[in-house]
């Protein structure tokens, strides 16, 4: 019996391992991490600090947090760089830079929660670009899953009362929405010459870059403050906001998306990212004291329900070997 039970344990950590180490594990500890971002930012917002600001000290602080990392994983491959500078470029430019300053723009013309419901309709324009360029209806299962998740996440913003609709501010939410997307193409494609943490490193250090010249040509307002930060019902110092801002919701959340989007593909990805909104709801209660309601924990539960059916209608299209052993092999070129 001893014997029995533990090989039981051990085959219960094996597959706890197995999962936190998959690519659905990584994609959601990366939610979760992006989730902890409006928390903070908020904090240091409340204080004085601009939109522009807190983005501009959240990519730079993230850049210099991951320089020496990434040159050490490039173990002096420097020539793989030079030969991914285009899509270092594209992720910097596009899937951070471009992607957060849309979204602001959008906010500033909209409601938030209207702005961040334009900017996360990015699965179904993954969805409808697959659809056209295979030339494949998606199946029944991923429309499904796309519907259910949609339905949550609208659940999950709470999006009642008499809402402001600006066509403006409308264009630059599905503008973000459209960044978005070409995110997660970028971050599945398949290249094993380029760690994650390399793509990650560059892509920061382009967005800081963009940002802090947007600033200079009047583009984005830039104020910052520093004044003592409240989170849940600690005081803080505003840089224990930055930081948190800078490591957990930039530096482990874009390392660990880049790794999760490698593994399961874009599409499915995408899908998992919708689950941001749901840690970003449960953060803000527990750091902010804004108590969800009982319409978005349902729409939480629609979310997971939609990510649940498109991932498995994403398996069910894989040989069954491949499909029991999510790891490197699941990696698509999307």
């Amino acid at each position: 019996m001893p014997a029995i039970k533990n090989r039981s344990a051990a085959s219960l950590r094996g597959s706890g391992r197995g999962f936190l180490g998959s690519g659905l594990g990584i994609a959601l500890f990366s939610s979760a991490v992006f989730g902890t971002s409006g928390s903070f930012a908020k904090a240091l917002l409340e204080t004085g600090w601009t939109p522009g600001a807190a983005v501009t000290a959240r990519l730079t602080g993230a850049a210099v947090v991951l320089a020496i990392p990434a040159v050490l994983a490039l173990r002096g491959r420097w020539r793989e760089l030079g030969r991914n500078w285009v899509t270092v470029v594209l992720f910097g430019f596009i899937g951070v830079a471009a992607c957060q300053l849309f979204y602001f723009n959008a906010v500033a013309r909209l409601s938030v929660g209207v702005a961040l419901l334009l900017e996360y309709l990015a699965p179904v324009l993954i969805v409808l670009w697959l659809w056209v360029a295979s030339r494949r209806r998606p199946s029944m299962m991923t429309v499904a899953g796309t519907l259910l998740s949609l339905g949550g996440l609208v659940l999950v913003l709470d999006l009642t009362g008499a809402v402001k609709i600006d066509p403006i501010g409308v264009l630059w939410g599905l503008a973000a929405a459209v960044c978005l997307a070409i995110y997660f193409f970028i971050t599945a494609k398949e290249n094993h010459s380029l760690p994650p943490l390399v793509l990650s490193a560059g892509g920061l250090l382009v967005g800081a870059v963009v940002m802090w010249l947007s600033a200079a040509i009047g583009i984005i307002p830039m104020a910052f403050s520093t004044a003592d930060t409240k989170l849940g019902p600690w005081l803080t110092p505003w840089w224990v906001s930055l930081a948190g801002l800078v490591i957990l919701s930039t530096v482990l959340a874009y390392v660990s998306g880049v790794a999760a989007a490698r593994r399961l593909g874009s599409k499915v990805a995408s899908f998992i990212s919708l689950t941001e909104v749901l840690f970003a709801v449960l953060f803000a209660w527990l750091l902010l004291g804004e108590l969800p309601g009982s319409i978005q924990l349902l729409g939480g539960l629609l979310i997971v329900g939609g990510v649940v059916l498109v991932r498995l209608d994403d398996l069910r299209g894989l040989p069954k070997a491949v499909a029991l052993e999510p790891g490197p092999d699941l990696v698509r070129k999307a």
